[in-house]
């Protein structure tokens, strides 16, 4: 249940919002205090909530969308693709999980020569799977943005579906080649034998196309998920910035914690995989979330409303807004 104050559309206020006007708010209200209101704004618009919720949804769709896609390229002929997504996946999956995922793909590998149907009926059933996560992120964008209720739900879900589409595919390629980028070329010089020149030139340029894949896939869940009209994408910029910093540091961090952490992979075992997962998706989903809550509280500053909570003067936790029988015996 959101608390906060709605962000005023600044595109009915009849002004045009230039990246100078953006980069001006944000020198004039202090970039540490947007940071602090911020975190105001995503805290009581439960944006905790959300990015777990986002989280766990997201972990349900990764694995199936995975193991349908190498069973996909299997089918279709493509037994060197299989590979090398098989080999990336066993590569950054720590500890003892790597046996649990080998025998995964190579009976997903098996079961495929059964038929291409099924195969692809389970990359479509992944595929939806996928919907789900960023129909949960527009509900979290809209409660920190103060906006009560999300899209109908086809045009919700629809939208849901545009999104992986477009700006999952985008994250998913940039993750790839951030996150499992060595071990993919690795890969791919295994499989396809491409030489040292070809591995060095691929070490050097997945870096910024990485990057610029995760920056467009940020831009566009931030101008899209929230069920209201955005400003221009400068105004967006700061959130999407802090987004993609804060991911990939996050990121590291986790990497290097389930590897030098002792007893991690002895607590989990072959599950040591599968709650590295779900931890790294509740990083993404706060990273996320976070990150749209700087361009929602930037946003209300430009429109003359710096303080993100509703009123609530008697401070008994009930915004004025909401307190209509303030003599309630339910209170």
């Amino acid at each position: 249940m959101s608390s906060v104050r709605a962000v005023p559309e600044t595109e009915l206020m009849g002004e045009d919002l230039s990246a100078d006007d953006a980069w001006h708010t944000v020198r004039r209200y202090h970039l540490g205090h947007l940071f602090v209101t911020a975190f105001v704004r995503f805290r009581y618009g439960d944006g905790f909530s959300h990015a777990r919720a986002f989280a766990l949804q997201l972990a349900l769709a990764a694995v199936p969308l995975v193991i349908a896609g190498a069973g996909l390229a299997t089918a279709l002929g493509a037994e060197s693709i299989a590979q090398v997504v098989a080999r990336t996946v066993v590569a950054i999956s720590p500890g003892s999980s790597d046996a649990l995922l080998a025998d995964v793909l190579a009976s997903d590998d098996e079961g495929s020569e059964r038929g291409e149907v099924v195969v692809v009926l389970g990359l479509v059933t992944a595929f939806l799977a996928a919907t789900s996560p960023f129909a949960q992120l527009e509900r979290g964008a809209n409660r920190i943005y103060g906006t009560k209720r999300d899209r109908p739900a086809l045009r919700k879900y629809g939208n849901a579906a545009l999104l992986t589409a477009t700006a999952g595919v985008a994250m998913a390629l940039g993750l790839l080649l951030i996150v499992a980028g060595e071990p993919f070329g690795e890969a791919l010089e295994e499989v396809y034998r491409w030489g040292d020149p070809a591995e060095t030139v691929w070490d050097v340029v997945r870096w910024p196309v990485g990057l610029a894949l995760l920056v467009v896939a940020v831009t566009l869940l931030f101008r899209y998920a929230p069920r209201r009209r955005q400003p221009g994408l400068s105004w967006l910029a700061v959130g999407a910035a802090v987004t993609v910093l804060a991911w990939l540091v996050a990121s590291g961090l986790l990497a290097l914690y389930v590897v030098a952490a002792a007893g991690f992979d002895e607590t989990y075992g072959p599950l040591t995989a599968v709650m590295a997962l779900l931890i790294w998706a509740n990083l993404t989903g706060i990273a996320l979330l976070a990150g749209i809550a700087l361009a929602a509280q930037l946003e209300a500053v430009r429109a003359g409303r710096p303080d993100p909570l509703l009123l609530d003067s008697d401070d008994d936790g009930i915004p004025d807004d909401l307190d209509e029988h303030p003599d309630s015996p339910s209170r």
